[in-house]
């Protein structure tokens, strides 16, 4: 009992040395609730009401729509990219591995950036749900399948339980990779929206769910090192973001699996 008493302790102790009740005030943060309404209508609308909607509609064709939004997301996802690069490397891992004596604490300010950082990248995780709509929208309903909603609402919300419980240094890698990946999912969208004429410059279609997995493979790799080298890091979320992206890669192997493989068989 007085174990886990401790234990207790320990970790609201955690909590309270890595959260920033500054993020409580900014836009959408105060409470899960504008949130889960956001993802709430998502999947009422991508799941029911958009496909009953667009039943006896012709489909949205929205081409200058989607150049300029997937145009958008390539610049946002290279914004974002660039702030994970302007934290230094030392507050990832410190001089000796991740060892507690010589963990370095980032200061305040550097802690307030990361932040900053973080309810960006909810942000764009808020702002990629679009992604579906358009589909429902121009009835690309194959395009919807259980990988695509799982994925934009699970990233949606853990970016925001992120911010608002656990925000860790990890998440800068994580947050990172992500992006670097979106720089290029977003510009293949962004030429594939121009037309059947630039199909020619799609052939690297199929290595797309290839970069996916490498992203997911860095990632758990990141995640086990931070484990193994003992990081003064929320051990909570770090095994959270494991199962994760132990989950995101079966969905994805799955996919290219069912998508690629068997057309060469």
């Amino acid at each position: 009992m007085a174990s886990l008493i401790q234990f207790i302790s320990n970790y609201n102790e955690v909590l309270r040395n890595v959260r920033d009740p500054v993020v409580d005030t900014w836009p959408l943060m105060e409470s899960p609730g504008p949130m889960l309404y956001i993802v709430g209508a998502y999947l009422i609308f991508v799941l029911k009401a958009g496909p009953k909607m667009m039943e006896k509609r012709p489909a949205f064709q929205l081409n200058t729509v989607m150049i300029l939004y997937n145009a958008f997301q390539v610049l946002f996802s290279i914004w974002l990219t660039n702030l994970t690069l302007n934290v230094d490397i030392k507050y990832l891992f410190s001089a000796h591995g991740c060892d507690t004596q010589d963990y370095i604490s980032p200061p305040e300010n550097v802690r307030i950036a990361m932040s900053r950082g973080a309810w960006w990248y909810f942000f764009a995780k808020i702002i990629e749900l679009l992604d579906t709509v358009f589909f429902v929208l121009r009835k690309k309903q194959n395009q919807i399948t259980f990988l695509h909603v799982y994925h934009h609402t699970i990233t949606a919300v853990i970016s925001w339980c992120y911010l608002k419980f656990l925000p860790g240094e990890q998440g800068v890698i994580i947050a990172f990779l992500n992006s670097l990946v979106h720089v290029i999912m977003y510009s293949y969208y962004f030429i594939a929206a121009y037309g059947p004429k630039y199909k020619k410059y799609l052939w690297w279609k199929k290595y797309m769910t290839w970069i996916q997995l490498v992203q997911f493979a860095l990632m758990l790799v990141y995640l086990v090192l931070t484990l193994i080298l003992d990081c003064r890091t929320p051990k909570a979320l770090t095994y959270f973001f494991t199962i994760v992206v132990i989950i995101f890669m079966y969905l994805f192997n799955d996919f290219y699996r069912q998508a690629y493989k068997k057309k060469i068989t």
